[in-house]
């Protein structure tokens, strides 16, 4: 199945973002950005952004390119600068001169000594919008610690926790889960910022952080635990609160997650669905509080239905009743689910065969995850593939109008690659 080939909408064409950012969150923010139009510059240090080497001595087989620094850096020109040099630092201040945003997940005790803190930038340039992302935030006595999202959006704001059930250890969160979230919501900070600039001429400090879009992701659970100061625990699968939301196995080996709407002809519909019409009217299952009550009892015998039948004959079944239910898919799955395609969920984006993306090599193509909005119905077309360590560092500088002999000296000095 194929993305369709038109054009997508270059809604932020024009638009300039400078990236001095590296692992996943903020790089996450200027693809989406990019993946709209926009240009984006991408600044790393010499060796490189941390994640080119993630795949690196895990595998004793050589892995042939690299999808998820890819995922997070398409789209990007790429420069490589010392910016802790007097010429990297002046490299870095033309760079931003010239920008529209500025992207960053710098620690802020890096970027004062750097001078790259939003009051000096400020002050220099008034229509910048500077966008910060933190694991705790820009106030407080921890701003300078560091979090990744496993600690920062996972264990410290409450999210693991709650996603273990009651007396279960608990688990890592997947790769840059809680990265991409708070990429997408700095994204919306950006445009509501640009939005405001074009009322008032004037650039916005926009701050993100990984422990508060933790907080926000579990922010049902947290306005309860806030209002009533308790929170119920999350309990086993056999222990449903409602055992009508849950999930179960079919004969294939196969879950599904099954929940009913807010009344209660839903619950009728499944116990006819599932074999038991009689269940509305048992004693021990009327009410919710009924059914949290004997939930061992119900989600027992809907065990034993739900094992009868494949998981093809279940979907036909719940579908014919109109009913909220959906396969649990493995990604193996889903790379081949044709709703995820016809949703707009995937991308090619070019790509060499080379681990540093040297152009020279032969171009491939590497299918990806697209960014979450579409506009019009129009699919995204990735415009230029990941860059290289410093594949654009010359073309770049000769656009800030370096001379050819500055740019010799500069590699010659290690000032840049």
């Amino acid at each position: 199945m194929e993305t369709s080939t038109e054009p997508n909408p270059l809604l932020l064409q024009g638009i300039k973002v400078v990236e001095l950012a590296t692992y996943m969150a903020a790089p996450s923010a200027a693809m989406v950005l990019a993946d709209w139009g926009a240009e984006i510059i991408k600044i790393e240090d010499l060796e490189g952004d941390a994640i080119r080497k993630v795949y690196k001595g895990i595998s004793r087989n050589q892995l042939d390119g690299n999808p998820m620094f890819a995922f997070d850096n398409r789209g990007k020109r790429g420069i490589s600068v010392d910016i802790r040099t007097p010429e990297g630092s002046e490299i870095v201040g033309k760079l931003i001169a010239e920008a529209d945003v500025f992207i960053t997940n710098v620690r802020p005790g890096a970027l004062d000594r750097l001078q790259l803190d939003y009051e000096t930038l400020k002050q220099k340039h008034p229509r910048l919008i500077y966008a910060s992302v933190t694991g705790y935030g820009l106030q407080g006595e921890e701003t300078d610690r560091p979090g990744f999202d496993v600690v920062a959006f996972w264990a410290r704001s409450g999210l693991c926790r709650m996603m273990m059930p009651k007396g279960s250890e608990p688990v890592p969160v997947r790769a840059a889960m809680g990265d991409h979230m708070t990429g997408i919501t700095l994204v919306a900070g950006i445009m509501a910022a640009l939005y405001e600039r074009e009322k008032t001429g004037q650039g916005k400090l926009v701050e993100a952080s990984l422990l508060r879009t933790g907080m926000f992701m579990l922010g049902s659970d947290m306005g309860t635990q806030i209002h009533f100061g308790r929170l119920q625990s999350t309990q086993p699968r056999s222990d449903a609160i409602e055992p009508t939301r849950n999930f179960y196995k079919t004969s294939d080996d196969q879950w599904l997650m099954l929940i009913p709407r807010g009344n209660k002809k839903d619950f009728r519909t499944i116990c006819n669905v599932v074999g038991y019409p009689g269940m509305p009217n048992d004693v021990r299952f009327k009410t919710p509080v009924d059914r949290k009550e004997n939930a061992p009892i119900m989600v027992g015998l809907f065990d034993q239905a739900f094992a009868k039948r494949t998981l093809n004959e279940w979907a036909q079944a719940l579908d014919e009743a109109d009913l909220v239910w959906g396969p649990v898919q493995h990604p193996s799955q889903v790379v081949d689910d044709p709703q995820a395609w016809a949703a707009g969920g995937f991308v090619e984006i070019p790509y060499t065969n080379d681990p540093n993306g040297d152009p020279s090599t032969s171009e491939k193509t590497m299918t990806s995850v697209a960014s979450p909005i579409r506009f019009n119905g129009e699919a995204i077309k990735i415009r230029r593939p990941t860059p290289g360590i410093g594949e654009h560092t010359k073309e770049v500088l000769l656009e800030l109008n370096f001379e050819p002999s500055e740019i010799d000296a500069l590699l010659e000095n290690e000032i840049i690659k």
